[in-house]
């Protein structure tokens, strides 16, 4: 028997996928066209152009890989590493993890530079651990989703001073919302999602690739074990070539463009001024509940902020009142922060002044009520 699927309709403040502008969904509408079209074709290259301008970065290799921020990570991790290799992975909460397993599957010898998960790394542990080992590639989280900590990926370029390095910089919940940077912060690989900062739905991860890292990945000893992420096939479709090689998710496409075309109408600093002004409005209001922010305040990020959760409060309850009394999705720590967290994401269009208070006074609502 065939039934209506009829979803409610939440306000989405976890730590993604977020909310997105009508416009978007309004563009999934459009007719479908096959993946060798010639009209698909020039959505690509404005997909293109238009990743570059928010990555920032005149990268020629930049697009997107058809797969979460996940399979982002899988594209740049496989692609720069080399059997045996040592990389240095710089750890300090989940995905620092993530990337630190993942390029121990992709054959690599894995130097970790650990700090405490939502604690500052020290960059002279950092450099003291590229100077000691072999590694070329040094790979930081900038916006680290489980602890809402943002990390200094305009510091990693100082390591050049001791010899060349491949940086890779995890971008997923600070592109379109933070500055990112790429070219000016020298960072020669990227990686993000759709669903957070930019403002489309899920199912599409941007990459980014500097020619120093294209060289890398040229000179490999062997190629990449993935057929599906190499980078050398994937750009033989995006670029001028077209040479087959997957069905890409057009419908998706179309929403990332629109995306894309809505925060650079808003304009890059605007963007950032708007999530740096509600993020602040939200802190300002937990702390005058009382509350308090996980991160200390140079290092938090705009588009995800972590709330500890009060004594003697449960924080699966509280979460639940939320989704249930007020249709708000808020998202819950893990790891070393289960149940003594709130992520809260306050990214793209749900980065605005009614957001932020409706959610201050249901979740005000939802810690009193006792029953």
């Amino acid at each position: 028997m065939s039934r209506s699927f009829h979803p409610p309709q939440r306000i989405l403040l976890g730590p993604g996928p977020s909310n997105v502008e009508p416009r978007v969904l309004q563009a999934m509408l459009a007719p479908l066209l096959g993946h060798m079209d010639p009209v698909y074709f020039q959505c690509m290259d404005e997909i293109q152009d238009l990743l570059r301008s928010v990555f920032e970065t005149g990268n020629r290799v930049t697009f997107t890989v058809s797969g979460t921020g996940g399979a982002g990570m899988e594209t740049c991790l496989a692609n720069l590493i080399d059997e045996g290799e040592e990389v240095v992975v710089c750890v300090n909460g989940f995905f620092g993890e993530r990337m630190a397993e993942l390029a121990a599957r992709w054959g690599a010898t894995v130097i970790r530079v650990d700090s405490d998960w939502g604690q500052p790394f020290d960059m002279q542990k950092v450099r003291d651990a590229f100077r000691k080992s072999s590694a070329r590639v040094v790979t930081m989280v900038h916006a680290e989703t489980s602890t809402g900590m943002r990390n200094p990926i305009e510091e990693l370029k100082s390591l050049r001073d001791v010899r060349d390095a491949i940086l890779v910089a995890d971008t997923v919940t600070s592109l379109g919302a933070h500055p990112v940077g790429i070219d000016r912060n020298s960072i020669d690989a990227s990686y993000s999602c759709s669903q957070k900062g930019i403002g489309a739905p899920p199912g599409l991860a941007p990459v980014t690739f500097s020619e120093r890292a294209l060289e890398k990945i040229r000179n490999r000893k062997a190629p990449p074990r993935t057929w599906y992420l190499d980078v050398q096939l994937l750009n033989k479709y995006w670029g001028s070539d077209r040479a087959y090689h997957h069905t890409a998710p057009a419908l998706m496409n179309y929403a990332l463009r629109e995306a894309l075309c809505i925060i650079l109408e808003e304009g890059l600093e605007a963007r950032w001024q708007r999530h740096e002004r509600n993020s602040g409005t939200f802190v300002a209001g937990i702390e005058a509940m009382g509350l308090e922010m996980l991160v200390a305040p140079e290092y938090r990020l705009w588009s995800l902020n972590t709330v500890r959760v009060p004594d003697g409060v449960d924080d699966a309850r509280v979460r639940s009142r939320l989704l249930n009394s007020h249709n708000i999705e808020i998202g819950s720590g893990f790891g070393v922060f289960k149940g003594k967290i709130w992520r809260v994401g306050l990214m793209g269009a749900n980065s605005n002044q009614n957001t932020v208070l409706l959610l201050l006074a249901a979740l005000k609502s939802a810690i009193a009520t006792r029953a």
